[in-house]
């Protein structure tokens, strides 16, 4: 039923007046581990054209990875003497705790500035959702800060040439899931670009989860937060008193 399905699907998907993205990932769930340091994800497929025919004009392909958003609030540190204090402070209200994008070509080559933001293609129309009540100029220094912090976290991503389009029908990009990564469900979105427009998008969930003991630790902390917090106090006492008997023993 399945293969009768695909061969009824196809035709269909020929006949159509505008080109269909056919996307997948490497893997739809990613595990993670106390042994993880990071992994590579690989997003694929095929671009179906009206007719079966490729246009003389090649196009571009955009993907992008987004993780779970999440309210942060930034810092700006000042020195003050030989002392770094907190001197300035801005929330977001949120943020995709991942992003990363790669392309065909560089994106401001690709869409204009409309365009890009409405998609969000790119570092710098990410709709960051600032808490409000705070002048344009702080706003633009906090958000420029926050890109800053994540690209150096690995957080944060672009690749101008990481997509590679094969005889304008099949595609693939690499992205790099570092491995201090959020856990959450991630969407891993595809646009096909023609003649500075979007002319078709797809997309697919990832989850990325802990697994092991680490699942263990995160479901207690969530599930069971006043024992959580009581067994992290209790151990830390012990190791406290562990460390001073032996101290005194060496002493």
């Amino acid at each position: 039923m399945k293969r009768l399905a695909l061969l009824f699907a196809v035709p269909l998907l020929l006949g159509a007046s505008k080109p269909v993205l056919v996307p997948d990932v490497s893997s739809r769930s990613i595990e993670i581990r106390y042994s993880f340091k990071g992994a590579q994800l690989l997003l694929f497929g095929a671009i179906l054209y009206p007719g079966g025919r490729a246009p003389d004009k090649p196009l571009d392909i955009a993907v992008v990875v987004k993780g779970p958003v999440e309210p942060i609030l930034v810092r700006e540190k000042q020195r003050i003497g030989y002392i770094w204090m907190n001197a300035d402070s801005h929330r977001f209200r949120s943020a995709p705790s991942f992003y990363a994008i790669a392309s065909s070509r560089p994106v401001h080559d690709l869409v204009d500035e409309r365009t890009a933001a409405i998609y969000e293609l790119g570092l710098d129309d990410l709709q960051l959702s600032p808490g409000g009540g705070a002048l344009p100029d702080k706003e633009r220094r906090f958000e420029a800060g926050l890109r800053d912090l994540r690209k150096r976290q690995q957080l944060y991503a672009e690749d101008p040439r990481g997509v590679e389009i094969s005889n304008q029908v099949l595609y693939r990009a690499h992205i790099n899931i570092p491995s201090q990564v959020p856990v959450g469900t991630y969407t891993a979105e595809t646009f096909l670009i023609d003649n500075g427009r979007v002319v078709a998008a797809a997309s697919r969930d990832i989850e990325i989860g802990k697994s092991g003991f680490e699942r263990f630790i995160a479901v207690a902390a969530r599930r069971h937060a006043l024992l959580y917090g009581l067994a992290a106090v209790l151990l830390s006492l012990g190791l406290g008193w562990c460390a001073a008997w032996l101290f005194a023993r060496r002493a």
